[in-house]
């Protein structure tokens, strides 16, 4: 399906709905990602979508990514908990309340000012809030310290640098999916769960998506790479993985 024609049908869709025609012309106003428009799509024909649906009849890896695009472009979505054909809790989507979209976006979420990096990389000096190492601010992005599904963003509230961080990309994807299998995101939308998560609070936290574990991200840079081929090695020969062996070094160090 093309992008003029998924485009036209949400259009179909949009008109041939129960919604009042103000609520119809605000969601015609808002600027959808394609992959967002088929969730919008989906709900609009048959009421709700699920995770299932959105991984079975449209093929993607990660549903609860396409759920967050409609989101980040203003359109509210209720999450729901709903039975799998096999059993299992899953997740379902439905439109929330639209009298509440937020017209203030430009291919979703509201623009991040070039100053406002530059500030977040001067408090970082440089570095992923994750897992420490040293990028160009372009290999950086911006991201919410409690995730966007979450905390929200409220319209024409100045920000605040301490809400969020900058992450390099592999840390923005481990986050993602971390949170996306979240209980707390499905369930209570806690914010201060989210505050005491590595994801959200890596300098200081107390829980990884629920889960009472500890987690240590570790990049070798450029200087560093012939210590961890060493390291490598050296764990290969003892027959360990790098994690397993980096964890024996410590213990002994500690004597634990």
């Amino acid at each position: 399906m093309n992008e003029e024609t998924s485009f036209d049908k949400l259009i179909k869709l949009l008109e041939n709905s129960d919604l009042p025609e103000e609520i119809i012309q605000l969601v015609k106003s808002v600027k959808l990602s394609k992959r967002a428009r088929i969730v919008v799509e989906h709900i609009l024909e048959y009421g709700s979508i699920t995770t299932e649906d959105l991984e079975k009849m449209y093929e993607y890896k990660h549903p609860p990514r396409a759920a967050r695009d409609v989101r980040e472009a203003g359109i509210p979505l209720e999450t729901f908990l709903v039975e799998s054909s096999d059993g299992r809790q899953i997740a379902g989507y439905r439109l929330g309340d639209l009298t509440d979209i937020q017209q203030d976006r430009l291919h979703g979420r509201r623009i991040f000012s070039k100053r406002f990096k530059e500030q977040l990389y001067e408090i970082s000096n440089g570095k992923c809030g994750i897992c420490s190492g040293n990028f160009e601010s372009r290999y950086l992005q911006i991201d919410h310290r409690v995730p966007y599904e979450i905390s929200g963003e409220e319209k024409g509230t100045k920000r605040d640098a301490r809400d969020y961080m900058l992450v390099c990309g592999s840390c923005n994807r481990a986050k993602s999916w971390s949170c996306e299998h979240c209980p707390n995101l499905l369930t209570e939308k806690a914010q201060r769960v989210c505050l005491r998560c590595y994801w959200g609070s890596p300098e200081n936290y107390a829980h990884i998506a629920l889960r009472e574990v500890r987690r240590v991200d570790i990049l070798w840079d450029e200087n560093e790479i012939q210590t961890y081929e060493k390291l490598r090695e050296i764990a290969r020969k003892n027959r360990y993985t790098i994690p397993d062996y980096v964890k024996k070094i410590i213990a002994k160090h500690l004597e634990v």
